[in-house]
């Protein structure tokens, strides 16, 4: 064999290994470029997910919110969210570069969402204590109130006590038929005049002064006895006619009063009722059975 068939031979085989090594090569870059293109595909879905997922957090983080300017600005990053989402959406698997820029925005959108989080948190927390804080001063403001009332209560309770301890009281009230000279009668047929006389007891705690009685006499058939159906003083909110008024000095000492009523009519006989009042309350009163 001449030099020049060896030399074919060499070049011919040299162009054979070329070929199956340039083949190897294609074959392991196609490879690789397919596992890249997968491996793209998954991060990209990956994206997809985490992008859905935070676009959906942002709505549940709307509702533990009440704040108005937090939730405007809630709202515009979630209007940002979607658009990157939509964007991923179009973006090819192959794009590397597109990818590799939304995963950078994915970071951002992540370290927005935790800063949302801890600033929704914080005001939670706040409002909560604050809630607490409201309903202690409105549990101490009622226990305040049920203290006052009971306080008015009470203080309403004493001022009756001692209202009712300084009015007077009328004792021994007592009322009988007699002449016109006073003398006792059995019977009110004869008589001239009703003599009423009773007894204003000692009282230490009752106003002192001058002070008016008003003597009420009913007869059996309940009509009061009075000379002026005009005479009448103020009992209980009401009007109320009189048969005797009389002025007294009252010196908290015990005080016999006697007054008298001067026949002009027909009195039958049967049962009288005497009623007395003193500074607007009635301090007494008694019947009386008259033959």
């Amino acid at each position: 064999m001449n030099k020049s068939k060896i030399a074919l031979y060499a070049i011919i085989a040299l162009l054979l290994a070329a070929a199956v090594t340039m083949g190897i090569l294609w074959n392991n870059s196609e490879k690789e470029k397919s596992e890249m293109q997968e491996l793209f595909s998954i991060e990209k879905e990956e994206l997809e997910s985490e992008y859905s997922t935070f676009a959906t957090q942002y709505d549940e983080l709307k509702l533990r919110i009440t704040n108005d300017s937090l939730l405007y600005k809630l709202e515009q990053e979630k209007m940002r969210t979607q658009q990157l989402l939509d964007e991923l959406r179009q973006t090819k698997a192959t794009d590397a570069a597109e990818i590799t820029r939304l995963k950078k925005e994915l970071k951002t959108v992540r370290a927005i969402m935790r800063g949302y989080i801890l600033q929704i948190d914080s005001l939670n927390q706040l409002n909560t204590k604050l809630a607490n804080e409201n309903r202690q001063v409105k549990e101490r403001y009622k226990e305040a109130s049920q203290t006052i009332t009971v306080l008015n209560q009470e203080k309403a309770a004493l001022t009756e006590q001692v209202e009712l301890a300084s009015q007077l009281d009328a004792q021994g009230i007592n009322m009988y038929p007699a002449k016109k000279n006073g003398k006792k009668l059995d019977k009110i047929k004869k008589a001239k005049k009703l003599v009423i006389d009773f007894l204003i007891a000692k009282n230490i705690t009752a106003p002192t002064g001058e002070k008016t009685i008003y003597v009420r006499i009913l007869a059996p058939d309940g009509s009061v006895l009075t000379k002026d159906v005009t005479s009448h003083f103020t009992y209980e909110n009401r009007e109320l006619n009189y048969s005797i008024k009389k002025y007294i000095e009252y010196a908290g000492e015990d005080l016999p009063v006697t007054l008298y009523w001067d026949i002009e009519e027909f009195l039958q006989a049967g049962r009288y009722r005497v009623h007395i009042f003193v500074d607007g309350n009635m301090i007494g009163y008694n019947d009386f059975d008259l033959k």
